[in-house]
């Protein structure tokens, strides 16, 4: 795997290249074997927020019972017990003895017509296998501060409405080393957090408890990278807590990410759905390796033509980096990088940026002579 670099030495900057492809998506069905009712109860055209799906009560005698919209029905003079919201919805006792009532809301027998899943986009970022020579110069297409399609969950039926997107706080930190030797370490951060969630995720689904998978991540995660990028003890809390709401591997990563300020958030879109009612969100996102990277791809992409149509779909977006000819062609003193600066040594800004062209500049010569 070949990865190319360059220190803005005088920032403590990263740029971060690599050469390869990028793989595609694919999706399936998930079948969850229940009685539901899905209501769309806010009117935003689903029923993937909270208190908009639940399970349907099996009714003494046969049937089932949606409690979404649940009303006592009403007696009458002549002993007939009658739904007050209209005469086509029955009414029902769910133990045989208690008053009943009755609901607008059908239940779905979900055996019959299942939960719809897309599987999540499992996108590697582009890949660095691309054709080298002798001296080890990529062949293939270079792309500068490319990312990942990742994507967490808010609460949905797919998650027991727990927040697969609950942000830990700032676990993974930016690379702004200026030592020549860390240059590897700090290129390896996102892909350490893929090594420690995946072993995480891997040892729970094994039996392991929550805070024994927490520490097999934390082991995994710091294995080839320098262990002052990443908060230990937050990384811990955050995989045993999204372990234990049900999150998968993504949601974790994911989540780990954005945390830190490394994701961009492309747009929210449905993840599953049922009989067409959507009953379960997702956010999807384009994950760096830094958060200079994320920065500067957000403000970069406007002033690219090959950027015309933003990040592309929202299940798939584009999260590709920029070619050295389009790196080339930005015009940095149109960004604005103060949310970086704040948080490197205590630089004047404009010294900074001269530092960063100066070296963006020389990396130029060198791919691009």
């Amino acid at each position: 795997m070949k990865r190319l670099a360059t220190f803005f030495a005088g920032a403590g900057l990263l740029l971060l290249a690599t050469c390869g492809h990028t793989q595609a998506s694919f999706a399936q069905t998930q079948q969850i074997k229940s009685w539901l009712c899905a209501v769309d109860r806010n009117g935003n055209d689903d029923a993937a927020d909270e208190d908009e799906v639940a399970s349907c009560a099996t009714v003494a005698g046969g049937g089932h019972a949606c409690p979404i919209g649940r009303t006592a029905c009403l007696l009458g003079t002549d002993d007939r017990y009658s739904c007050p919201l209209g005469s086509q919805f029955a009414c029902l006792s769910l133990d045989g003895e208690s008053p009943p009532s009755c609901s607008p809301h059908a239940c779905i027998d979900t055996s019959i017509n299942p939960v719809e899943t897309d599987v999540p986009v499992d996108d590697p970022g582009t890949l660095a296998d691309g054709t080298v020579d002798a001296d080890g110069n990529c062949l293939g297409t270079i792309e500068i501060f490319g990312g990942r399609n990742l994507r967490c969950r808010p609460p949905g039926l797919s998650v027991t409405f727990q927040n697969c997107c609950k942000d830990k706080g700032k676990i993974v930190k930016d690379g702004m080393g200026s030592s020549i030797s860390s240059i590897g370490t700090k290129i390896a951060v996102a892909k350490g957090v893929f090594t420690g969630v995946k072993a995480a995720y891997t040892a729970f689904r094994a039996g392991a408890t929550a805070g024994q998978a927490a520490s097999a991540g934390a082991n995994a995660l710091i294995v080839g990278i320098d262990p002052t990028s990443i908060a230990i003890s937050l990384a811990i809390n955050f995989m045993m807590e999204v372990l234990l709401q049900g999150c998968d591997q993504q949601d974790m990563e994911a989540g780990m990410l954005r945390g830190s300020g490394m994701c961009h958030e492309v747009d929210t879109y449905c993840s599953s759905k049922i009989l067409g009612i959507c009953v379960q969100k997702a956010r999807s996102q384009c994950c760096f390796n830094s958060k200079l990277g994320r920065i500067i791809q957000e403000q970069g992409r406007p002033q690219l033509k090959a950027f015309a149509s933003g990040w592309g779909e929202v299940k798939s977006p584009n999260c590709r980096g920029f070619t050295p000819q389009e790196f080339q062609a930005l015009d940095f003193s149109r960004m604005d990088l103060s949310e970086y600066y704040s948080e490197i040594e205590a630089r004047p800004a404009e010294l900074i940026q001269n530092d960063m062209k100066e070296n963006v500049d020389a990396y130029m010569r060198v791919i691009n002579p």
